[in-house]
């Protein structure tokens, strides 16, 4: 057992070798009506046409169930300034959105200020793969802002022209 666990942090590591931006996914609880979101690098464009884009989600994570259900999501992805927003939706039980400014997007899921640009979806597509689902959703609308984008790399938090 000690050896598969030293299997998966030493994929984990060689994964982390992959510089990406930062996003925070965001939907409506069907159940509560309540904002949930998560913190993720595991986005990427997926078509033009359609216009389609995926995320992937840990089965563990605790708005699982939400997104699970969920008809549409938003993805928020993150400027520089924004890594204290990322620790706050990467921590279990924060009131995350009550310290954070948002608005509700057109298909509903909240949309982050500050963000460097933002992908409202109505979800596309779900599919199991391991111990993740893969949410693939169709853009209905978007917006892009000027800015320096916030990296992830290494286990850490990046800026452009560091290390």
């Amino acid at each position: 057992m000690a050896a598969q666990e030293n299997g998966k942090i030493a994929l984990r590591q060689a994964l982390g070798a992959f510089a990406t931006g930062v996003t925070i996914v965001t939907a409506i609880a069907a159940e509560t009506g309540e904002p949930v979101g998560f913190t993720a690098n595991s986005f990427t464009s997926v078509s033009l046409d359609p216009p389609l884009l995926l995320v992937c989600l840990a089965h563990t994570a605790a708005s699982y169930r939400a997104f699970r259900e969920a008809d549409s999501f938003a993805v928020n992805v993150l400027a520089a300034d924004q890594e204290e927003t990322a620790m706050l939706f990467a921590t279990r039980g924060a009131d995350k959105f009550g310290a954070t400014n948002w608005h509700p997007g057109g298909m509903g899921a909240p949309l982050i200020e500050g963000c460097l640009a933002r992908f409202d979806c109505a979800m596309h597509q779900r599919v199991t793969a391991g111990d993740h689902d893969i949410l693939m959703g169709r853009v209905i609308g978007f917006s892009r802002h000027e800015g320096e984008a916030l990296l992830y790399h290494g286990g850490a938090f990046q800026r452009l022209g560091q290390g």
